[in-house]
């Protein structure tokens, strides 16, 4: 029975492995039809459990607060952003299309939540990997590389305190939490 149990665990080990393999190819050949689904998931289950602890001290994530470029709607977005100086970069696993990175692009400004801080952040500008690897530890250097992010967005301090203009962080009504990855 043990040896059972082990052979089925080695199996389902084995098809992880292979799963993971190809979404890790999937990734770095920017399939499509594979970055939808994720998005997806993440904009329904991931973003919205993620938010519960992001930008908290200790927490794995931030959160960028952003405006909509045409609606005006803000956003909070889970990131995974490093300090740079007064400011942080974020790896850009989407690339630089992505909706929440042409706001801020477009607004030249955001507010990061950040280890229990709310960073009023500037001068959004898009880094290559190679501009971007050391502010990030090794580890993330080498997930970075696995997964064929290539683009990363620093973002500069200016003063702490107030979300961007027109944002209203906690009012329900005028916040889509996590709905633009």
């Amino acid at each position: 029975m043990l040896v059972r149990i082990l052979q089925v665990a080695a199996v389902l080990a084995s098809v992880a492995g292979v799963l993971w393999a190809a979404l890790a190819l999937s990734f770095r050949a920017e399939v499509r039809p594979v970055l939808d689904r994720i998005r997806r998931m993440n904009r329904a289950v991931t973003n919205p459990r993620q938010l519960r602890t992001a930008g908290q001290p200790g927490a794995y994530a931030s959160v960028v607060n952003h405006l909509g470029r045409a609606s005006g709607t803000a956003y909070r977005t889970p990131v995974v952003a490093v300090p740079a100086g007064s400011g942080v970069v974020v790896a850009l696993p989407y690339g630089a299309g992505a909706d929440w990175v042409r706001n801020v692009l477009a607004a030249g400004r955001a507010t990061v939540e950040h280890e229990g801080r709310t960073l009023r952040l500037s001068r959004p500008q898009l880094l290559t990997a190679r501009d971007a690897d050391g502010y990030f530890p090794v580890k993330e250097r080498r997930l970075h590389r696995l997964y064929g992010v290539d683009d990363f967005l620093l973002l500069e301090g200016t003063d702490a305190g107030e979300p961007p203009e027109g944002a209203a962080p906690g009012s329900a009504r005028n916040l889509r939490a996590g709905l633009d990855v």
